[in-house]
């Protein structure tokens, strides 16, 4: 029996000469295809001084890079305006490619920051010494970066704690904290950093940018079609580009038209708006149900019908201000229970009730 085992033991190991056959053999690939990544990564900006729009925090990082010298940073503003894109490109500056992962230690909402992690992991990267000098030969800043994104998702109490290893650990690390809603953040903290608030992007300088990127990537799209994707998008810049990439995908090379965009990106077509407004001023509780009922059995998303509602009501100028008003508070209250998880269908009845209330006022 043990002489059998040995007999199966020599056979399974492959020889120093076999290993040698196939890392040869796996190493002769050269020509492999660079790997595709996402557009929002391909164009993040490499350096400062690509950030778009944010003109007072980039005059006031290149001053810091020039003096290698950064105080403890807070930005916050809405999503998709360039926050973490500004800090990481502004960290490449300061260290360069290769000291970068050794000297930048980044924490995302997806990461565990509890108040354990906060005393443990980032305490113990905050007190260690950095010295040296890059590879290129320019002068290195002395000290660390500690990036917290989503810095308004932790909670009061590691931020409590952060907020005494700043202080202390002031002379090796600077601490650079994301957030989207800066009231969340407690006031130590604030007091402790530098506040720039990210500005929501301009609609020429997204289009710019889309443009660019989608003469870089030869994609075809009309002008009107690059209008209506920064429309969509809302000001996030991040978002426009994957409908981009999405809506190129979709169409394999041919011209990216205003549906596929509407389609991707999940915006209630206008026809469909206007079939809910006419079923609405017919008086007919029927028709309003029948409209309600195609819009959920087509998959539309509630908290969009409710968006797009409320520019579409604020935009009609049949309406006196005050039916304005008593919509667009009732779309507010829907918008409360959609967030707190009522049934859609019932939710859009409410809305297009008061709506057929309102509109019916006038004939």
């Amino acid at each position: 029996m043990q002489a059998f085992l040995k007999g199966t033991s020599i056979t399974t190991k492959p020889s120093a000469k076999d290993r040698g056959v196939t890392a040869t053999a796996g190493s002769s690939g050269e020509n492999k295809k660079a790997k595709p990544i996402p557009w929002v990564e391909k164009y993040r900006p490499k350096c400062v001084d690509e950030v778009a729009f944010q003109e007072e925090v980039v005059a006031v990082l290149k001053k810091s890079l020039e003096g290698a010298d950064l105080p403890n940073l807070l930005f916050y503003g809405p999503p998709g305006t360039g926050k973490t894109s500004t800090i990481l490109a502004a960290a490449r500056e300061l260290f360069g490619p290769d000291l970068f992962r050794s000297r930048v230690l980044e924490l995302n909402a997806s990461d565990e920051r509890g108040i354990q992690v906060v005393r443990e992991k980032v305490k113990n990267f905050a007190q260690l010494a950095v010295s040296g000098s890059r590879s290129d030969g320019k002068p290195c800043p002395p000290f660390k970066i500690v990036i917290l994104d989503e810095a308004d998702s932790m909670t009061s109490a590691a931020q409590a704690a952060l907020r005494r290893t700043m202080e202390k650990e002031s002379k090796t690390t600077r601490f650079c904290l994301i957030c989207n809603y800066v009231s969340r953040i407690i006031e130590p903290l604030t007091s402790r950093c530098s506040k720039f608030r990210f500005k929501p992007l301009s609609d020429k300088i997204q289009q710019q940018r889309l443009l660019d990127i989608a003469e870089k990537e030869n994609v075809k799209i009309s002008n009107e079609g690059i209008e209506y994707l920064v429309k969509v998008s809302e000001g996030d810049l991040r978002k426009a580009i994957t409908f981009l990439q999405s809506a190129t995908r979709l169409t394999g090379g041919k011209e990216v038209m205003e549906k596929v965009i509407t389609d991707i990106a999940g915006v209630i077509p206008a026809e469909t708006i206007g079939g809910i407004f006419a079923a609405c001023k017919s008086g007919s509780f029927d028709k309003l149900e029948a409209a309600v009922k195609d819009l959920i059995n087509e998959g539309h998303a509630a908290t969009q019908l409710v968006s797009q509602l409320h520019d579409a009501v604020v935009e009609n100028d049949n309406l006196s201000d005050k039916q304005k008003s008593i919509i667009t508070e009732k779309l507010a209250e829907v918008d409360k229970c959609l967030t707190d998880g009522a049934d859609e269908y019932l939710q859009l009845i409410s809305i297009c009730a008061t709506l057929m209330q309102q509109l019916t006022q006038n004939c």
